[in-house]
Order: C-alpha cells, then sequence, then structure tokens
C-alpha cells in the first residue's frame, strides 16, 4: 500500500505550503513510505485528484485543493482530516495503516481491546 499526498509545488497560498510541509514532514518523521504527486506539474495527477475526491468531501464552490492524502486509490481525507487525526493520535487508522508496536496508536489501541 502506497500513501499518496498530492501536493501543488507552485502553490501561491503558504497556508496550503505549510500544510503539505506538515503533512509530509510528519510522514518523513515517522517512517511512513509516501508518493509525493504534484498537480502542479501534472495534468494528469491533477485531474485524478479532482475525480477521486469524494463528493461529500469537495468544497462547495471550486476544485478541491492540495494537500489530498490517498492510500493507493482509497480517499484518506484532506489537511483538516489529517491533522484532527494526528491530534487524536489515530494517524496510522486515517491513513488505513496498522500502527507500528509501541506507538501511541498501538498503545491506544491495545487499551481499548482489553477493555
Amino acid at each position: 500500500m502506497v500513501i499518496k499526498v498530492y501536493i501543488a509545488s507552485s502553490s501561491g497560498s503558504t497556508s496550503i505550503k505549510k500544510q503539505q510541509q506538515d503533512v509530509m514532514g510528519f510522514l518523513e518523521v515517522n517512517k511512513i513510505q509516501f508518493e509525493e504527486c504534484d498537480i502542479a506539474n501534472s495534468e494528469e495527477n491533477r485531474k485524478w485528484m479532482r475525480e477521486n475526491v469524494p463528493v461529500e468531501s469537495r468544497p462547495t464552490t471550486g476544485n478541491p485543493l492540495p494537500p489530498q492524502i490517498f492510500n493507493e486509490e482509497r480517499y484518506c481525507g484532506n489537511y483538516e482530516d489529517f491533522f484532527n487525526a494526528r491530534e487524536d493520535n489515530i494517524v496510522y487508522a486515517f491513513l488505513g495503516l496498522i500502527a507500528p508496536p509501541g506507538s501511541k496508536e498501538a498503545e491506544a489501541a491495545a487499551k481499548k481491546g482489553l477493555q
């Protein structure tokens, strides 16, 4: 399974740049392999991302903005969804991955299983 992060390398928005860096930085630090898919340099990536963000997750006007996160073809969410999962220590579940032993998320899951 490959985590795909759709980003815009030439975004004029500092907010989008920070969000992209936040997601990719977290994945790198936690040694979660991912593929960076640039929508600014690839019409194919841009089209795929826009078509595969579920209707209920799209903005009411305009197109979905990066970063958008997928596990292969399964939509995980946008930056806000990622941020909330990180705050709740459920990023691995959010990404559709198994939390590594010893992680906060694995420990929380183990405690839930015991109760």
